[in-house]
């Protein structure tokens, strides 16, 4: 049973707990408060290392407190410091520069000797003392004072040298003063576990946690990774080399720039590495490319091969060394194309110019062994891809063969029946000027379809590379009788032919694959549509030829209507071929009976209702 007190005693016991949760509702604010002032200290100490205070102890008295601090702006005390160095460059600049003469020899040694030594010997002070940023704004003013010192020498000692000797000397001392610089500041501060500079007492208290990666000072090791692109460039322009010593300067200096971004190096020097030898490795390239396809003797084509092999064996020990398997294959498709460029320039100097594609399309098609070589499998895909382009570049070479084969017979509709030409290259090129570099072109495009086709039976379902085989076999027919320069009818009866085999390469896939929606029977409907459009187009030129064509096509695509998986292609195309030929008939039978246009447009109207009948009895049939 449980007793219910007076109201009165409830009341008071209310009042007692209410009492004793404001006690402890006023500790905990102080609490909070507390801690609040203590998270602001430990971050105003981390922005300041050199601050030493301790956050305070918890306030005893209920009503003391907390002094709050506010956090310093590290942002802004960086733009302080820049704008200071350079203010501090432009002045020691100017008084290089303006000031220098009210000097003797000795004075001006001294006064940037000393100066350059105290902005030099100063950041490891301040290093010391936690000053990074400060260290850092000090350094780059030191190192810019040692680019003035070496023009002041220039201008008092060598005042006779050459100025492009001097600046390559100048910049090869410089970078390697600047590398040494940072090498030196790393060994003279002491750095903690996280790798920051520290101070003396913070570094001893973390002995032996190793080196850290980040050094002590940020600006020396890139700044002088980015000088040490001029030295070997100025030296061979001061010397007046050639085009080729200039780009294999340009492929050394891209080969040291490999080796700074390969190395295991602070990220800013991998950075400045990797950009330099992006830069210099692509004008060598582009220039020993240069120099390769534009030399006319075969012995100067090969010291531009040579100088492109130089190349391609730098991007292969990138690709050997590199970190990340997407730079090995972007180097290694790098390699690729240089190697088929370089002995493609060869091959030029020896072979006849319309040879010159099919012989760097044969190098191309070489790089695809590597797929069975022991190499890294980046290197293999970067190989491969290599290839691809160079397959994908020489049939591009072939397109305007192609494209003139099947839009040149256009020109006939102007002039039907103007009489038989001399061969199928005559009426299909007879307002385009022919290219005699094209001979080569069905080669090539048998040569790429051959490699798709290979690709499709080690591949499993992949339908596009025999779709591609299938496109460029079909070309590569095509354009054979205008190549050859076959007569007028033998290239007539070649397209014909063409026809049939695509249309019987269409039924043969539908019947594999189970449907007419296969992309091979879809894309050999295409062609053979195509191709029956350009066979009607180049027979306008006699009028026999244009009624025994269309004839032909509509019978063929009628016959090939039967088939209930093509039908929805053949069977418009077979109505368009039957109306031309009424339209032809009519044509030729008004020109001889001396009829109207409107008496013989009558005969079109056969065509439907042949198609009317011939759909009936199919119907019937249950076709």
């Amino acid at each position: 049973m449980t007793n219910i007190p007076p109201p009165a005693e409830e009341l008071r016991l209310l009042d007692a707990e209410l009492r004793q949760l404001d006690a402890r509702r006023a500790v905990l604010l102080r609490r909070r408060e507390w801690l609040v002032h203590v998270l602001r200290t430990a971050s105003a100490q981390r922005s300041v290392p050199g601050a030493g205070q301790m956050p305070p102890v918890w306030p005893v008295a209920p009503g003391a407190a907390a002094p709050r601090t506010e956090a310093t702006a590290p942002g802004v005390q960086n733009v302080l410091l820049l704008l200071g160095g350079i203010l501090l460059t432009v002045a020691a600049i100017a008084f290089t520069l303006v000031g220098w003469g009210h000097l003797g020899i000795t004075g001006r040694a001294l006064v940037l000797a000393a100066v350059t030594l105290a902005a030099l010997s100063a950041p490891v002070w301040l290093l010391r003392r936690g000053l990074g940023s400060t260290a850092e704004a000090v350094a780059a003013l030191g190192m810019a004072l040692t680019v003035l010192d070496a023009y002041a020498l220039h201008e008092v000692a060598f005042d006779g040298s050459g100025g492009l000797g001097y600046a390559a000397a100048a910049s090869a001392v410089l970078s390697a003063a600047w590398a040494a610089y940072g090498a030196a500041a790393d060994l003279l501060v002491p750095r903690s576990d996280a790798g920051s500079p520290t101070r003396p007492d913070r570094a001893r208290a973390g002995a032996g946690a190793g080196t850290a990666a980040r050094p002590a000072l940020r600006l020396p090791l890139p700044c002088a990774v980015v000088t040490a692109q001029a030295p070997l460039l100025l030296w061979a322009l001061a010397v007046d080399a050639g085009p080729h010593t200039l780009t294999a300067v340009l492929l050394v200096t891209a080969a040291a720039d490999t080796v700074v971004a390969l190395r295991p190096a602070h990220a800013p020097v991998r950075v400045v590495g990797l950009v330099g030898a992006c830069g210099t490795g692509a004008l060598g390239v582009l220039s020993a490319g240069w120099l390769c396809w534009s030399a006319s003797a075969p012995g100067a084509a090969a010291r531009g091969a040579v100088l492109l092999l130089l190349a391609a064996a730098i991007a292969l020990a990138a690709t050997r060394y590199a970190p990340k398997p997407e730079v090995a294959l972007c180097a290694s498709l790098a390699a690729g194309l240089c190697l088929v460029a370089g002995a493609g320039g060869v091959l030029r100097a020896w072979l006849p110019g319309e040879w010159t594609v099919p012989g760097c399309l044969a190098l191309g098609i070489t790089l695809l062994t590597a797929v069975r070589t022991p190499l890294p499998r980046p290197m293999r895909q970067g190989l491969v891809g290599a290839s691809l382009v160079v397959q994908g570049l020489a049939v591009l070479w072939t397109l305007p063969l192609v494209a003139g084969t099947l839009l040149g017979p256009m020109a006939l509709i102007e002039r039907p029946w103007s009489g038989t030409p001399l061969d199928i290259r005559d009426a299909v090129f007879q307002d385009a000027a022919w290219a005699s570099y094209a001979t080569a072109a069905p080669l090539v495009l048998a040569a790429v379809a051959g490699v798709l086709t290979l690709a499709e039976r080690r591949a499993v379902r992949r339908p596009a590379s025999g779709v591609g085989a299938l496109v460029l076999a079909w070309a590569a027919v095509v354009v054979t009788p205008v190549v050859l320069e076959l007569p007028y009818g033998a290239g007539l009866v070649a397209d014909g032919a063409v026809v049939v085999v695509a249309l019987g390469i269409a039924e043969r896939a539908r019947r594999g694959t189970g449907g007419p929606s296969a992309p091979a029977a879809l894309t050999a409907v295409v062609l053979a549509l195509v191709t029956s459009v350009t066979l009607a187009l180049v027979s306008l030129a006699t009028e026999a030829g244009t009624i025994a064509v269309l004839l032909a096509l509509a019978a063929l695509f009628g016959v090939a209507s039967t088939r209930a998986g093509l039908v929805a292609f053949t069977a418009p195309a077979a109505l368009a071929h039957a109306t031309a030929v009424a339209c032809a008939s009519g044509a030729s039978a008004g020109a001889s009976a001396g009829l109207r246009p409107e008496h013989t447009a009558l005969l079109v109207l056969v065509v439907p209702a042949v198609a009317a009948l011939v759909a009936a009895r199919a119907a019937r049939a249950g076709l």
